[in-house]
Formats: C-alpha cells, sequence, structure tokens
C-alpha cells in the first residue's frame, strides 16, 4: 500500500506515523528513499504533524546535493508501511527445508557425522561470538535550552516537537520549564547521544526547523560520560 497519495492528508498522516519513530525513509542516513518520498510531497506538512516536518526540513537541506545521496530512487509505492519486507515467513520455510535434508532411514555413521558436523558449526560460532568484545561506545551527556518566540507559545506542542527527533545514538531524558521573563519560559531538557552519531549542531538544526515554535536552542551543558 506504501504512503498513498502524499498531497493529501490521508497520506500525510501516514508518513508521519510511519517517521515516528524513523530519522529515514530507509536505513540510517539520508537516501535516495528520501528523495523520492520527498518530490511526491506538495510542500511541507503542518506543524502537528511534528514527525513528517521534522523529516521534511532535514531533507530539505539536503536538496543541493541529492544527486550524491547513496541508493537508487524506486517508484513511490515501494516505499513506507508496505515497503518493509516481511520475513516471518522465511523461518517456517528453513525450517521444512532441514526438515528435508534429515535422512530418517539413513545409516547410523551418516546420521553421526551429520550431527558432528551441526555441533561443530554450532561451536565455532559461539566461540566467535563470545571473543567479540563490545567496543567502547564514547557518549556525552547534553542539557539544551530551547527558546520560544513568546508568551502565546504552547510550550507543550514546543517538547512534543523537540522529543519527535529520533536519531541513532540519540536518547531523550527529564525536562522543565524555566523562566526567562515577561512571562515567557524556556524549555530545558536533556539527552544523551553517541559522540559518532549526534552532534550538538545536528540537534540545533533539526529543532530550529519547528521554526512555528522554536526561536533558538542553546547547549546549557555537555558532559562526558
Amino acid at each position: 500500500m506504501g504512503f498513498g497519495d502524499l498531497k493529501t492528508p490521508a497520506g500525510l498522516k501516514v508518513l508521519n506515523e510511519f517517521l515516528a519513530n524513523k530519522s529515514y525513509i530507509e536505513g540510517y542516513v539520508p537516501s535516495q528513499a528520501d528523495i523520492a518520498v520527498f518530490d511526491a510531497l506538495s510542500g511541507a506538512p503542518s506543524a502537528d504533524l511534528c514527525h513528517a516536518l521534522r523529516w521534511y526540513n532535514h531533507i530539505k537541506s539536503y536538496q543541493k546535493e541529492k544527486g550524491s545521496l547513496p541508493g537508487v530512487k524506486k517508484p513511490l509505492s515501494q516505499y513506507g508501511p508496505a515497503g518493509v519486507e516481511d520475513t516471518t515467513s522465511a523461518a517456517p520455510a528453513a525450517a521444512d527445508e532441514d526438515d528435508d535434508d534429515i535422512d530418517l532411514f539413513g545409516s547410523d555413521e551418516e546420521e553421526d557425522e551429520e550431527t558432528k558436523k551441526i555441533k561443530e558449526e554450532r561451536l565455532a560460532a559461539y566461540n566467535s561470538k563470545k571473543s567479540k568484545k563490545p567496543a567502547l561506545i564514547a557518549k556525552s551527556s547534553i542539557l539544551l535550552d530551547v527558546k520560544p518566540w513568546d508568551d502565546e507559545t504552547d510550550m507543550a506542542k514546543l517538547e512534543e516537537c523537540v522529543r519527535s527527533i529520533q536519531l541513532d545514538g540519540l536518547l531523550w531524558g527529564q525536562s522543565k520549564l524555566l523562566p526567562v521573563g515577561y512571562g515567557i519560559k524556556k524549555l530545558q531538557i536533556g539527552c544523551v547521544v553517541e559522540d559518532d552519531k549526534v552532534g550538538t549542531d545536528q540537534l540545533e538544526e533539526l529543532i530550529t526547523a519547528f521554526e512555528d515554535y522554536v526561536q533558538s536552542m542553546d547547549v546549557a551543558a555537555f558532559n562526558k560520560i
């Protein structure tokens, strides 16, 4: 089914729900899949579709270099909910094939050799997995100050937009509202990032893209973990 017509409210709603826990249409970096879906839109999604709007503003920044992004464009219908390959039926088929390979009436010697081979392969895989120690991942704890335009800005919606930003290596934490002056409050929100995947410049670009709510973003604290 894909996204359907992305120029209609129904299609945009599907896109927004699809991006609720994804940064990109496919994978973890911008690709031709994002460009294909972006080109199918008639313009920026409305502010209430915060996941789609966050993605739209991010992909918009790649328009000058879209030809160099990885991947190959596919028909629009191949992206979206129905574009996710269903592999749940593969396991039973593989199990059936394994069953077909077992000769119930074979000799004990053949069965023993086959069993021995399987045990050796499984033992080798186990030892290989056990010997690989996880690499140390450098992380940082960041405290961000996100300022609205005025005292009439919906701060609950502003925080919802900020938390809608989902990146590989980003984990949002606690937040609170702090007075700035003249009845205006800013959102102070913490997050933990993997240093080689997420940077403060990237966060600022994504957060300030919600220009209907956000005036600016500052880093209040930055600590290595």
